[in-house]
């Protein structure tokens, strides 16, 4: 009982000291948003990582994502938690970023989607790792695949974070799960 109450009350001081850097944050304070960009540049890069597929990408996106906090962090109200507001500007300004980047990457690589699908399992490291898999996905498949499996947002809201239909959405899904049972050898590619 007394290390469940001492554990109640650590996530009570950490929302606490949350809200305090919060409040601060939005008044100007850069030493109050260094300490919310040190609480929360975990989990924004792992979503980043997971979205891009490449830790360079991921870097990158998330300097951004924590330039449009900084820039946006006046809008925030409280309305929802700091963490479920920033995992949405996380993935919206990631997924901004992954469509700036595309035509680059492609170009310079001189790849398509196919090829990337193709590759065969040996080039993932630990081939039975799934977030080897992960990345292997085709781009739109990976970004419906992360977003729907791995972070709860139904198919309506990432048709339109991504621009796309609802069908499209579901239809990556399922291409993203057929493309991962293939390469673990539950089916057919």
């Amino acid at each position: 009982m007394l290390e469940q109450n001492t554990a109640l009350q650590e996530i009570a001081d950490s929302q606490t000291k949350e809200e305090t850097l919060i409040t601060a944050s939005q008044q100007g304070d850069r030493q109050a948003f260094k300490g919310l960009y040190q609480m929360h540049v975990g989990r924004v890069y792992a979503l980043a990582l997971r979205l891009t597929g490449q830790a360079s990408m991921a870097e990158e996106a998330t300097q951004e994502v924590f330039i449009q906090v900084w820039s946006k962090l006046k809008n925030y109200r409280g309305d929802s938690r700091f963490s479920t507001w920033l995992h949405s500007v996380a993935s919206n300004v990631t997924i901004s970023y992954l469509r700036a980047q595309k035509g680059f990457w492609q170009n310079l690589f001189n790849i398509e989607d196919s090829e990337v699908a193709s590759k065969p399992a040996q080039q993932c490291a630990g081939s039975v790792d799934l977030e080897a898999y992960i990345q292997r996905l085709p781009e739109r498949a990976r970004l419906v695949f992360v977003l729907h499996a791995l972070e709860g947002y139904r198919h309506e809201d990432i048709a339109e974070m991504m621009d796309m239909a609802v069908g499209s959405s579901k239809a990556q899904f399922h291409r993203a799960k057929q493309l991962i049972k293939a390469w673990m050898g539950y089916g057919d590619e």
